[in-house]
């Protein structure tokens, strides 16, 4: 049984985090005759499965990444709030004591008759001058409450909108993520109904369609003529992605044990010194894009029409991918899903390409 094959088997088990337990003999219902499907079309039926449940993973980890900053936002809004009302204790504590003065010398005799009465009219005015002052510092005292009032009003009321985006976000969070599972359920469902001569099957008939693909990928010449040599930073990402090979796949993962196809080039990128969007679909929309026939190792290779899956290109027509659930870390041929187009990090100026310069289209997809 090839390890591939192998691998078929084990997402049966693993795709939605849970085993199947079998039912007891007395319990075990007749299986009810149905029309067999060929090869071509249970990858097909399969390829739309991973795919569908990608793409779910994908809506899953950006609502994540939402998530973290709204939380992120909640926490600084909550500390100038804490900070605002502590100045405002402070504001009012000098508040009463103005009142307090202001009561204390309301029987006094107003500084102008005091001014008039002076025997030193000199002496008077300049006490009339600090008086004045003091009145001055009495305003800004009190234009101070004032506006710390109102900056703790605002305050209060941004943090709780940010309190409710947040709990919005987390329902919308529980929601993707049951999406995810009920797609993986998919998944499962399916490979649980093959036997082993159908999952051999379909494990060469996916093998020799990648082969295909790479085969009129490599020989068009759409990847461009000789090797090109990665950045600094670029190389430093293809390193770190290096150092995950053989780590298992898990969707919504980032590191350091289990990966998904995103969390995978964002972290390699990330210790690069180059911070990246987190899925695929932000990667493809706000890096800039390269021609495929200009692909260095380090950038990042995007396929699907809606962009839910990603990896990084090594060179010699080679990719390393965190692939899809019960699988592991691994290098690849460039053409193994339908390509997108191509996304470079740390742009160096280079004119940028809109698509795909090819787009092979694998059997079944």
């Amino acid at each position: 049984m090839s390890g591939r094959l192998l691998r078929l088997v084990c997402t049966a088990a693993v795709a939605a985090g849970a085993v199947l337990a079998p039912l007891p003999a007395a319990a075990a219902p007749e299986p009810e005759p149905r029309e067999e499907r060929s090869v071509a079309e249970l990858l097909t039926d399969l390829q739309r499965l991973y795919r569908q449940a990608e793409q779910a993973t994908e809506t899953y980890n950006a609502t994540a990444e939402k998530l973290k900053e709204k939380r992120a936002e909640v926490s600084r809004l909550d500390a100038a709030l804490s900070k605002a009302r502590l100045s405002l204790h402070d504001s009012r504590g000098a508040a009463g004591r103005l009142a307090r003065q202001q009561y204390q010398s309301s029987t006094e005799i107003s500084p102008y008759v005091r001014l008039l009465l002076a025997r030193d009219p000199q002496h008077a005015l300049e006490q009339g001058h600090v008086i004045s002052r003091l009145a001055q510092g009495r305003a800004e005292t009190v234009g101070r409450l004032t506006g710390t009032e109102h900056r703790a009003d605002e305050l209060a009321r941004k943090a709780r909108k940010a309190l409710d985006d947040r709990l919005t976000l987390a329902a919308r969070q529980k929601k993707d993520r049951d999406a995810v599972r009920q797609k993986l359920a998919g998944v499962e469902e399916l490979l649980a109904s093959l036997t082993a001569e159908q999952l051999t099957g379909l494990a060469e008939f996916e093998e020799k369609g990648v082969e295909k693909a790479q085969r009129e990928l490599t020989t068009s010449g759409a990847l461009g003529e000789g090797e090109r040599k990665p950045s600094k930073e670029g190389e430093a990402a293809l390193r770190y992605a290096r150092r995950q090979l053989g780590k298992p796949y898990e969707w919504g993962a980032e590191g350091p044990r289990t990966y998904d196809c995103s969390g995978l080039t964002s972290q390699a990128w990330t210790r690069a010194g180059t911070p990246i969007p987190r899925t695929s679909q932000e990667q493809w929309a706000r890096l800039p894009k390269v021609p495929l026939t200009d692909l260095r190792p380090g950038d990042l290779v995007i396929y699907f029409p809606e962009a839910t899956h990603v990896a990084m290109y090594v060179g010699n027509g080679q990719v390393i991918e965190a692939p899809r659930t019960g699988e592991k870390v691994k290098v690849s041929p460039i053409a193994s899903h339908p390509l997108l187009g191509a996304v470079r990090p740390d742009d160096d100026g280079q004119a940028p390409a809109t698509e795909a310069t090819y787009a092979p289209a694998l059997s079944g997809s």
